[in-house]
């Protein structure tokens, strides 16, 4: 054990500072998500009934491209977000936390350039 306190064995060891940033950037994510949902909703709705060849065009525009990367890349971050919260607070083992939490990103990462790629794709009409 040593001849250290207890006040001096935990020191350094406390919170790494990232919390606060965490939160904030949940919350950010989540009220930029709103009106592109909204918006993305409206279109699906709009879009009813629509041919392939109608909704391709449509989601070709460039604004519309930026529009819907920007809800992709939103909803993937929001979603490792909210998923490495739950990781991190009920999952005990240390190693099978670690290996969830690159997992997590990971995965994330893998969806979120694929769907990204799918949008480049019908807005470039490759």
């Amino acid at each position: 054990m040593g001849m250290q306190s207890n006040l001096a064995r935990v020191r350094g060891m406390g919170s790494a500072k990232e919390g606060v940033h965490h939160w904030w950037m949940q919350r950010l994510t989540a009220v930029a998500l709103v009106p592109l949902t909204l918006w993305l909703v409206i279109s699906i709705v709009a879009h009813a009934g629509a041919g392939h060849a109608a909704v391709t065009a449509w989601m070709g525009q460039p604004v519309l491209a930026i529009l819907m990367i920007l809800l992709i890349v939103g909803g993937y971050y929001h979603a490792k977000l909210g998923v490495q919260v739950v990781i991190e607070d009920y999952v005990h083992n240390e190693g099978v936390k670690f290996a969830a939490l690159i997992g997590l990103k990971l995965l994330t990462v893998v969806l979120g350039v694929a769907s990204v790629f799918a949008i480049l794709k019908l807005a470039f009409g490759a």
